[in-house]
């Protein structure tokens, strides 16, 4: 596939070379170019051949660079291609849950082993042919896949595609290549926990040391699911007996492989009612996007910048924080041993409930900007109200529901700063800094 060239990078190894803004890419070192993948790794090399097209000739250009070093064509889209969609109609997908009339992209399920290389994102594997996993193969990329179980018939269930179950022949092919690979589930009560989870897990440990890590998160829903199907949310009871499950499992892959492997997201632990485990148990926290861990690596951070603070350091200030459910409690312990130890801090948390996607969801990054004007009109918010940055659109200033960060801070009369899930960011917003 030709791909046309947009522009040309100042000062990169192709420009003063003979390629310009509206070229078209053929070839890099003789192989033929389908997207940002194949460019990546064939002009990796520190000479380089190109084969262009202009105005229907075609010439070559030779670029001599440091390895690894990027050419400096920029293409029409970052994958040189448009994103592969997801072709299943998964029982518990979040995307099917939303409410309408919502901005366009929030709609598009993305499923991309593209994107799951070079972003993170995780893919089933169902819309990919024996010629993709061969090129993964070639490359050596490390991937991370949906899995959710490895019952073939059930996979299918969940998926609802009758393809889903025979893709996990690939994840024996990554294994026996050696690639790399982070995994998810997500666990659904009465679906795929209790005995299913049990051969998921043990499936995956015979993986090994191909399975880098195994997140097991908690099924999400909302007040949107009119004609989806039943689905029901873990209690306490339920949390406990995956926990205790994971847990055996957990103990088992340390003694064997000196990995616990498999990372339960905290709302396990908190709906649960237990103690969420110590940072050294989530290891280098591989799983932190998907939720794991978040909580105790925010709790861990803050301790540390509390004990490293001098009292002259700590400058009056009065400020508030609007956070979610899940992380109510701990934010709210924070913020007491901080104002009990330096008196000129004031800070106030406000636990937001989901009136947008409904009270089950409970997560910090889903709380939307009208729920936040409804919920804090007229409550006393300081000088600042600290935001995570998680309930923002990347590089961007716009909430879920296309409210602004200057339309909140309007309603509100109140100065926003926008918080990462980091320990330390938030001491020094608390204080001062």
């Amino acid at each position: 596939m030709a791909v046309e060239i947009k522009s040309i990078v100042q000062g990169s190894p192709v420009y003063k070379k003979d390629v310009k803004s509206g070229d078209t890419l053929i070839a890099v070192n003789g192989h033929e170019i389908a997207d940002v993948l194949d460019y990546m790794y064939y002009s990796a090399e520190i000479n380089t051949e190109l084969l262009i097209e202009r105005n229907g000739k075609q010439h070559t250009v030779f670029v001599k660079k440091s390895e690894y070093d990027d050419l400096g064509l920029e293409f029409e889209t970052f994958l040189m291609d448009s994103k592969q969609s997801c072709c299943n109609k998964c029982i518990f997908c979040f995307i099917d849950q939303m409410p309408p009339n919502m901005r366009e992209t929030l709609y598009f399920k993305d499923d991309d082993a593209r994107l799951s290389f070079l972003q993170g994102n995780y893919v089933t594997l169902t819309n990919l042919s024996q010629k993709d996993i061969d090129r993964i193969i070639q490359m050596k990329l490390s991937i991370n896949v949906s899995v959710h179980t490895t019952n073939p018939e059930l996979r299918c269930k969940m998926m609802n595609n009758r393809f889903a179950g025979e893709k996990l022949d690939y994840l024996r092919q990554f294994a026996e290549a050696g690639i790399s690979m982070n995994c998810q589930i997500v666990l659904c009560p009465g679906i795929n926990d209790g005995a299913e989870l049990e051969r998921t897990l043990t499936d995956l440990g015979k993986l090994m040391p191909s399975i880098q890590s195994v997140a097991v998160v908690p099924v999400g829903l909302t007040k949107f699911r009119d004609g989806l199907y039943p689905l029901k949310l873990f209690d306490k009871e339920s949390a406990g007996k995956a926990l205790d499950l994971i847990e055996d499992f957990r103990r088992d892959f340390l003694k064997k492989y000196g990995t616990r492997l498999v990372f339960p997201a905290d709302e396990f632990y908190i709906t649960a009612e237990r103690p969420l485990p110590s940072g050294e148990e989530y290891e280098d926290y591989s799983q932190y996007e998907n939720g794991v861990g978040m909580i105790r690596s925010l709790i861990d951070e803050y301790d540390s910048a509390f004990k490293m603070a001098e009292d002259d350091e700590i400058k009056p200030c009065s400020t508030s924080i609007a956070t979610g459910e899940l992380s109510y409690k701990y934010i709210c312990e924070l913020i007491e041993k901080t104002e009990k130890k330096w008196h000129n801090i004031n800070c106030k948390v406000y636990k937001i409930r989901n009136d947008f996607f409904g009270e089950t969801i409970t997560v910090t990054g889903l709380i939307t900007g009208q729920d936040l004007i409804a919920q804090l009109k007229d409550k006393p918010l300081g000088d600042t109200l600290l935001i995570s940055s998680n309930m923002i659109k990347k590089d961007s200033d716009l909430f879920l529901d296309d409210y602004t960060i200057s339309d909140v801070e309007k309603a509100l009369n109140i100065k926003i700063r926008m918080v990462n899930n980091d320990g330390f960011e938030l001491f020094d917003a608390i204080t001062g800094n």
